[in-house]
């Protein structure tokens, strides 16, 4: 899929639209990419071995997908592979309809971004994503299955989703739902990112922007701050923790 339905407020990858030729909003529109399980198959007979990861830039599970099912189709192709261990990335408890398929894969984990515990702010940041105890509720479905998870807890957002008492009721929650592995990332306040997340903090968190500017003009001090909460977070609930940014 090139662009995504989920229309996440602060994503990153709205710069794809200018390889796209639309005209609409970034999460106002989605090309389908109808042979990719054949053009996957087909690549698969010569690519050297190697990771493959779903999901790190449009979501492979997102709405469309109960339509096309294009996402289930290539882990189908993925699935007698030992050499290509797979990853996928996602915001929507769609992934559990493909249980099946994933049960059946010799190497593979799947990761959900949770940036915050708090459906209001989910609702307003990612209007069409799956709700918060969807997200909990399939990993630890899959971790019951036994499938390897772990969270993207990116972007933290500041203020919003990055204090102490926030984040370790996240890797609690995490915790709770069989998690034992956390990737955290700041979030990126350049360019067209700023843009999108800058209009939508004026009129429903005006009282941010000013935070989130001093961040975007020295992001030094807060991403150590970031690094310290998480750290501490993840030692009280013994739960490893990596850092997507140094």
């Amino acid at each position: 899929y090139v662009g995504c339905e989920h229309g996440c407020v602060y994503c990153y990858a709205v710069f794809m639209k200018r390889f796209t030729g639309h005209k609409e909003e970034w999460g106002e529109f989605v090309d389908v990419r109808i042979n990719a399980p054949q053009v996957l198959a087909r690549q698969l007979k010569r690519a050297r071995p190697g990771s493959v990861t779903l999901g790190t830039v449009t979501d492979a599970y997102q709405p469309l997908e109960r339509q096309y099912e294009l996402t289930r189709n290539c882990l189908q192709a993925l699935q007698p592979c030992h050499e290509f261990p797979t990853t996928v990335l996602t915001k929507s408890a769609l992934v559990l309809r493909d249980l099946d398929v994933l049960r059946e894969m010799p190497d593979v984990e799947v990761a959900f971004t949770i940036t915050t515990l708090d459906d209001t702010v989910r609702d307003l940041l990612e209007p069409r994503a799956s709700p918060i105890h969807e997200r909990l509720e399939a990993l630890s479905t899959l971790h019951e299955a036994g499938i390897r998870t772990w969270v993207f807890f990116g972007p933290a957002l500041p203020v919003l989703s990055d204090n102490v008492e926030a984040v370790d009721q996240l890797f609690a929650a995490c915790t709770e739902a069989g998690v034992a592995r956390m990737l955290v990332d700041t979030i990126n306040l350049k360019g067209s990112s700023w843009k999108r997340l800058s209009l939508t903090l004026k009129e429903h968190y005006p009282q941010l922007v000013d935070e989130y500017r001093q961040i975007l003009r020295d992001p030094t001090n807060y991403t150590r701050a970031l690094a310290r909460t998480v750290a501490r977070a993840a030692d009280r609930h013994h739960i490893s923790c990596d850092l997507a940014y140094r």
